[in-house]
């Protein structure tokens, strides 16, 4: 079975619905993104061993210690060892001379360059010779992309390369750094391609990809699948309160009030703290809705933090501000007027103050008892 590549139109071969490998826990996108610079691929099994046999393992362990004094005795015997005995004036002499440093060994300076325009095959090609690291050359290079978030046309020239070498068949991983480029990039065109390459490609998606997904989705008419992720997630996992953002956003930002606030419940049933930027979502929504049932959650929202001691920034809390501006008297409906003064009307209340109120109109209710019969009503 074949997938065509509609959306990547670079892309001259074709998707096979075959996987290019299976996704380990060492090799699974949770990996890659708490650890971005750093690929390493460890494979872990348990099984169950029998007794060692006490004569082979002394075999061994001799075999061993003449193996290391033998290791001991080439590092001793070796002068060119970068970080050998005696070696300081050479590293400083290298590191003071740019001409020599290039021929300083290979893991005291960096591999490659990135590019910084789409390449050819051939220009690929030659980027894989020049690459002397140990890790997968494809995996490397889309993940110090990702870290210092390079073009999406970059990128897919990447793909486009790595899909002409493999018979058209593209790794997991390397679709998924990919697609976390796109939603960095808020290219939600690419983000539904690689979507649907992914959907045709494997039954299910790991958590990672759904929440990079739904990061992506909630910017497009298509945003409901989301929605659609969220309960994939929910089926091995309590999703997080960033799965609920994101989710809560989408929704708002397309006019589903009610969405919104069942998702929001949701997640305060699970004992979860939502993000302040998910409870400014609401707030920057309600400035533009003149309703009493709304205005309610959200003076709910306003004792929420109260009670948890939450505090806003200065962006949400600029975002509460300008709700309470925005609203309307209760009796007659009007737009509150702002609070905001201008210097006329600042000089003009001060001045009704100081005369009515400090220096008093009414010096008769401003007077003890004791006095008041001095003074005459004229």
């Amino acid at each position: 079975m074949t997938f065509y590549l509609p959306g990547f139109r670079s892309f001259s071969k074709l998707w096979t619905s075959t996987p290019s490998f299976e996704l380990g826990l060492a090799t699974s996108p949770v990996f890659f993104f708490l650890t971005v610079t750093r690929n390493q691929h460890r494979w872990f099994s348990v099984k169950t061993m029998p007794p060692p046999n006490s004569k082979a393992m002394n075999l061994l362990l001799a075999k061993a210690r003449t193996l290391k004094k033998g290791n001991d005795s080439n590092r001793q015997g070796s002068s060119d060892h970068y970080f050998a005995a005696g070696a300081a004036k050479k590293r400083s002499h290298l590191t003071s001379n740019p001409q020599q440093r290039a021929h300083a060994p290979s893991h005291v300076r960096s591999t490659i360059k990135l590019p910084t325009k789409p390449l050819s095959s051939e220009e690929w090609d030659k980027l894989k010779e020049e690459f002397n690291g140990k890790a997968s050359f494809e995996d490397w290079v889309i993940s110090q992309m990702v870290g210092s978030s390079s073009s999406v046309d970059v990128a897919k020239s990447l793909l486009a390369w790595v899909a002409a070498r493999n018979n058209g068949i593209v790794g997991y991983n390397l679709l998924v750094k990919y697609l976390y480029l796109c939603v960095s990039h808020k290219q939600t065109s690419e983000v539904i391609d690689v979507y649907e390459i992914m959907k045709a490609k494997y039954k299910c998606l790991e958590t990672t990809a759904n929440t990079i997904l739904i990061r992506g989705l909630i910017h497009s008419d298509r945003w409901r699948e989301a929605l659609l992720l969220l309960e994939d997630i929910k089926k091995v996992m309590v999703p997080s309160k960033r799965n609920y953002n994101d989710c809560i956003q989408g929704a708002l930002l397309h006019q589903d009030v009610d969405v919104a606030w069942s998702l929001y419940q949701e997640l305060l049933g699970h004992n979860l703290i939502p993000l302040l930027e998910t409870l400014k979502a609401f707030f920057d929504f309600g400035k533009d809705i003149n309703d009493d049932h709304y205005s309610d959650k959200l003076l709910n929202i306003l004792l929420y933090l109260r009670n948890n001691q939450l505090y806003p920034g200065e962006s949400f809390a600029h975002s509460i501000k300008t709700w309470f501006e925005s609203g309307h008297c209760s009796s007659c409906g009007r737009a509150l007027e702002s609070i905001h003064l201008s210097p006329e009307e600042y000089e003009f209340l001060k001045g009704k103050i100081m005369r009515d109120v400090i220096d008093g109109g009414d010096q008769y209710k401003k007077t003890t008892p004791q006095f008041r019969p001095h003074f005459r009503v004229t």
